[in-house]
């Protein structure tokens, strides 16, 4: 289910400074995205480029953008964020969420025509510059129709009232490149 984003007072801060997001994100080279480690639900072209995971700052990724960082920082209850680079042509076969405590915005930064997230039965289209946020925990699932990457930050919180000391765990595969980023 989409959740309505004007709820949250973080949501018009992110949507003003959109374009130095994206031109941070756009500084970056290609190298320094990684693939999402969980490959079973697209194959290829999902990558990821991280800032904070399950609680833990990304020092190195928050480091080379900082007006980034400043700007997610400022979201309460922050857990995890990065930039989602979303291939021409890739689909994000549909999943559920194992997250609870949390849910998951999606900043556009770069949305070319044909890009789409579907969350229970509703689909919508990114759009430059604003905010979609979802329940993870619903099944969803993107496509990238278009010829060109889809690039979003995306940005995990915690629910309104969930105490933070309950932040869900990293799978262990996550968990695996979040140690080799230390």
């Amino acid at each position: 289910m989409f959740l309505d984003a004007e709820e949250f007072a973080f949501v018009r801060p992110l949507e003003a400074a959109w374009t130095t997001i994206r031109d941070e994100c756009l500084a970056l080279g290609p190298a320094d995205f990684e693939p999402w480690v969980q490959r079973e639900m697209y194959g290829e072209g999902w990558e990821v480029y991280g800032l904070h995971a399950f609680g833990r700052r990304v020092e190195r990724g928050l480091a080379a953008c900082p007006r980034t960082a400043a700007l997610v920082e400022a979201v309460p209850g922050v857990t995890t964020a990065g930039f989602s680079r979303l291939a021409a042509g890739a689909h994000i076969q549909p999943h559920v969420g194992w997250v609870h405590t949390v849910y998951r915005l999606h900043l556009g930064l770069v949305v070319p025509a044909g890009c789409t997230l579907r969350v229970g039965d509703e689909t919508r289209n990114w759009a430059d510059g604003e905010c979609l946020i979802f329940d993870d925990t619903v099944e969803h699932e993107a496509h990238n129709r278009s010829p060109a990457d889809r690039i979003v930050l995306l940005l995990d919180f915690l629910r309104p009232g969930v105490d933070p000391s309950q932040v869900d765990v990293a799978p262990p595969e996550v968990q695996a490149m979040l140690d080799r980023e230390a």
